[in-house]
This record gives structure tokens, C-alpha cells and sequence, in this order.
């Protein structure tokens, strides 16, 4: 139990940040409208970092990623019987965290008509639409950041929740600007998903041809970062 409420609560303040920061440089008329790239990178980073202490004080490990918990479990890293509690608990807040976005910021999604107002708010997408690409891109940035998260140890104590979140950040800076950089389904697929079923004015389409790209790439990157450690750790 202290597993799935740790990684529910965490991934949901990981939405609800990261999201909000979407929303808030996308949607017209909010303060930080257009404040760019760099600044959704910092708010990713530092989502996750807030995320990861509170799912630590819940008694979780902070995964708040499938693509953490299932790899992890794959090489023996992770109890198979915590899968289960872990990976709905990430699903689960992040389908709150991307619910509680919708209403925080409802008059703006009102307001905001045409290309500003899309699912990049709640998930990501592609800069140029080239699957197989968007699949690689998924596939490297996932195992970068899988692949230094195993070298960090228990990763919720400390200050390591900040070099988690500069980690996010620089993934998002260096790698991130051709697909968004899921690099976890939960993020894509439960946010996608709030946007699909949820009232948002003036929503357009959920793009769910392209979700098996966060879904799968991030996973692949994922086991490909936990066999290249169990070769050379």
C-alpha cells in the first residue's frame, strides 16, 4: 500500500506541475504564456524532483515512470509482487494530476483557440513526424536517463531528487525537442487519456496514432539502459 500511494501522490504532483507548466506557455492569457522551451524543461525537471520526495516520504522507491518500474523488475532490480500497486499508482495520479490541470486552468483553455490550445498540453508529439525517428529518439533519451538513474543509487534521499530533476532537465534540453521527451507512458498515456474523455474547450484531436511511440519507446530504452548496466556494473 505505501508503494501505490507514494508513487500516486508523487506522479500526481509530477503532472500537475509539469502539465500546468504546459498549459501555462501555451493557453492565452495566463502569465507565463510563450515563456519557451528552456523554461518547460526546468518545470519537467523540478516536477519530477517534488514528485520524488513525496513519493519517498509515502515509502515508495519515486519511480513515477512504467518504464523505471517494469525494466527494473525485468533484471531483478524490483519485487514483481510491487509491479502491480506501483504501476497503478502511476497511472492512477497521473490521470488526477492531468484532471486537476483541466481545472486550473478552464477559463484559458476557453480562450484559447486554434494551434495553442492541442494535446501537447497533457502529452507529447512530434516536432517532424517520422515514427520510426520519433521511436528512436524515445528509445535514446529514455536509456540516457534510465542508465544514470542506476548509477545514483537510492535516488529519493538527499539532494539526489535534484540531480534527478537536472537530469530531467538537461534530457529535455539536449534530447527532448524532436518528440517532447515522454520517457515514461504514464506521463503520455493518462494525460492523453483526461484529454480524449474530459470536457477541454476547444480540444483537438488526442493524436492516439502516435501513443505507442511514448508507450514503447521509453520501455525498449529502458531495457536496453538495465542490460548495458548488469554488462559493465
Amino acid at each position: 500500500m505505501h508503494g501505490f500511494l507514494g508513487e500516486f501522490f508523487g506522479t500526481l504532483i509530477l503532472i500537475l506541475f509539469g502539465c500546468g507548466a504546459n498549459a501555462s506557455n501555451s493557453l492565452k492569457k495566463t502569465y507565463g504564456q510563450n515563456t519557451g522551451w528552456l523554461f518547460i524543461c526546468l518545470a519537467w525537471g523540478f516536477a519530477v524532483t517534488m514528485g520524488v520526495y513525496v513519493a519517498g516520504v509515502f515509502g515508495s522507491q519515486g519511480h513515477l515512470n512504467p518504464a523505471v518500474t517494469l525494466p527494473f523488475a525485468l533484471f531483478g532490480r524490483f519485487p514483481w509482487s510491487q509491479v502491480f500497486p506501483y504501476l497503478t499508482g502511476q497511472f492512477l495520479g497521473a490521470f488526477i494530476g492531468a484532471a486537476l490541470v483541466v481545472a486550473q486552468f478552464y477559463p484559458h483553455f476557453l480562450v484559447t483557440r486554434g494551434g495553442g490550445n492541442n494535446v501537447g498540453i497533457f502529452a507529447t508529439r512530434p516536432a517532424i513526424q517520422r515514427p520510426g525517428f520519433n521511436f528512436l529518439s524515445e528509445v535514446i533519451a529514455t536509456a540516457i536517463f534510465v542508465f544514470t538513474l542506476l548509477n545514483l543509487g537510492n535516488f529519493t534521499t538527499g539532494l539526489k531528487p535534484v540531480v534527478v530533476g537536472l537530469l530531467i532537465f538537461m534530457v529535455g534540453a539536449g534530447l527532448g525537442t524532436t518528440t517532447g521527451f515522454a520517457i515514461n507512458p504514464a506521463r503520455d498515456w493518462a494525460p492523453r487519456l483526461v484529454y480524449t474523455i474530459l470536457p477541454v474547450p476547444n480540444k483537438g484531436s488526442a493524436e492516439w496514432n502516435y501513443a505507442w511511440v511514448p508507450m514503447f519507446g521509453p520501455l525498449l530504452g529502458a531495457i536496453i539502459a538495465c542490460g548495458l548496466e548488469m554488462l559493465v556494473g
